[in-house]
């Protein structure tokens, strides 16, 4: 079967071959056609090596398919029915399970160190146990989340990863109330889902900030009501704030440079919420004094920091009722021979989320 495969971290492109085969189906395991899958910024930082994973690898994790075949003991789903890929699924048993985290749950992970594929030459890792920009892939049933009908698989995969990880760092993490001020630093798929989310809950004032122009003009369409480049916010916090800061501000990069800028926009005793994957050597600075002295509220969220499953079923129930746009966001669409043109439209911000079809 063909998948896109990073041969060695540092790499800038993808090589799709057509040798590579899924492993690893048996008890417990599906196999699934996948048949669209969004390319994730994450994706980029594990080919850089921001995001540890071992490598050759099958970048991907926000997809959705159909399910080929289940293995003994797999009754949850059957062949044919549509899924959504989940990247981290809850074992149900663990400390974080058990305390109602199901999104630090670490069952998801240890999948990480598993081949999911093999090639002629050897073993091929998935990333984040999953390798979406794959035609098939054998994962854990828990990793398979079944959809109903009426949700196409472009939607759906949206929902796998990006969506569910905006909205819920607005909805569950920061919980945004009504009629505040909200600033979104970084306006990619995770950061317009994040200012739907503000949206959502009654933000009475939403500034999108972006260093490129077009993804600025998206999020005005996606409910921001205003809309700067990085160089602009002073301004906006004094216009919007009265320079006093904004009651949230989501640091949507995952980098410690923007989460310092987040910081400093944020009014005291309001809060940051850390949404963007960063890498383990990249350290934000805060002295005690002002730690103690803003007694500002530093959230990281995680996968949207809420039940997974339960966001899933959220996400869609606000989808039908138009509550927020999952189509729009889908700016570019390439198949999987294409997937390097998908890669430059991420790294140039051109695309909101680029839909490869599979």
């Amino acid at each position: 079967m063909r998948a896109a495969v990073l041969h060695e971290i540092g790499q800038g492109k993808l090589e799709v071959l057509d040798d590579v085969e899924a492993v690893g189906f048996g008890p417990g395991r599906v196999r699934i056609r996948v048949r669209a899958t969004g390319l994730c910024h994450s994706d980029l930082s594990a080919m850089g090596g921001v995001l540890p994973q071992p490598a050759p690898f099958v970048p991907g994790h926000e997809g959705a398919g159909e399910i080929l075949e289940v293995g003994e003991g797999v009754t949850r789903v059957k062949p044919g029915d549509r899924v959504v890929v989940c990247w981290l699924p809850a074992c149900g048993t663990c400390p974080a399970c058990k305390r109602g985290q199901t999104e630090l749950c670490l069952a998801g992970f240890m999948n990480a160190g598993t081949p999911n594929f093999r090639r002629p030459g050897g073993d091929v890792f998935g990333f984040a146990g999953t390798g979406t920009f794959a035609e098939e892939v054998v994962v854990d049933a828990g990793c398979a989340v079944p959809i109903p009908d009426d949700v196409p698989f472009d939607i759906a995969a949206l929902i796998g990863c990006g969506v569910t990880t905006g909205l819920g760092a607005a909805l569950n993490t920061a919980d945004v109330e009504a009629g505040s001020s909200v600033a979104v630093i970084g306006c990619g798929g995770v950061g317009i889902s994040a200012i739907q989310g503000a949206r959502l809950k009654g933000a009475a004032e939403i500034v999108a900030v972006d260093p490129v122009a077009s993804r600025r003009d998206a999020a005005l369409d996606f409910g921001a009501t205003k809309a700067v480049s990085p160089e602009e916010l002073p301004g906006a916090k004094q216009l919007v704030t009265g320079g006093e800061g904004f009651d949230y501000v989501f640091e949507v990069v995952g980098r410690s440079s923007t989460a310092r800028t987040a910081y400093e926009n944020t009014r005291r005793g309001g809060t940051l919420v850390v949404v963007g994957a960063g890498a383990l050597d990249d350290y934000l600075q805060l002295n005690m004094f002002e730690l103690f002295f803003d007694e500002k509220r530093i959230l990281p969220s995680m996968y949207g920091g809420g039940d997974v499953l339960r966001s899933y079923e959220r996400t869609i129930a606000l989808w039908r009722a138009g509550r927020i746009d999952l189509s729009g966001l889908i700016t570019h669409r390439v198949a999987l021979a294409e997937i390097n043109e998908a890669l430059d439209q991420m790294r140039t911000g051109a695309a909101l989320r680029t839909c490869i079809e599979i």
